[in-house]
């Protein structure tokens, strides 16, 4: 179980919820030493992104990536892993409050298949679930403009869910049995 913490209008409230963690196989060229964690928040038209620190003890956001077609999405991701030393991709999983996938999972599990394929690099896959509404939430508590919520939600969205990660598995690096 992981806790969550929710800013709502009267208070902040915890929240403990089931994270469900899925997996994809990773190439023998995959690389399994030390890096950083590097979280994207898949949308059609923009990938929030963060990254964490070297110790794994925090998430910080990155320029959201504006998604142009899959080749260069992908060959844009590559090039962000290898300047940050990534050795983990970590991409949100959206799945339906049951717990189900839909056609958004399916099309993340296809993404997550092909930036593994082009990195080389692991790529976990995440429950997502509620990121985008807390991070909507945080922004709209902020006191932001609504335009830029609009610009700073997908980013939050993929802190939010590296945040949700390292929480559970630290950045050990070392891969538990």
């Amino acid at each position: 179980m992981a806790t969550r913490y929710v800013l709502s209008a009267d208070a902040l409230s915890v929240t403990t919820l089931p994270i469900t963690i899925i997996g994809l196989s990773v190439p023998t060229n995959a690389n399994p030493g030390k890096g950083r964690i590097l979280a994207l928040d898949l949308g059609k038209k923009r990938i929030g992104l963060a990254l964490s620190d070297p110790l794994g003890l925090t998430a910080q956001g990155l320029p959201t990536l504006q998604r142009v077609n899959i080749r260069t999405d992908l060959t844009e991701l590559d090039r962000l892993a290898t300047e940050h030393d990534v050795r983990l991709i970590l991409l949100g999983l959206p799945l339906h409050m049951s717990g189900d996938e839909g056609r958004q999972a399916g099309h993340a599990r296809e993404f997550a298949q092909r930036l593994t394929e082009k990195t080389g690099r692991e790529v976990r896959l995440w429950d997502e679930r509620l990121t985008t509404v807390a991070a909507q939430r945080v922004l709209k508590s902020s006191g932001i403009s609504i335009a830029k919520r609009a610009k700073a939600v997908d980013r939050l969205s993929a802190q939010i869910l590296l945040e949700s990660f390292l929480e559970i598995e630290p950045l050990d690096m070392e891969p538990s049995i």
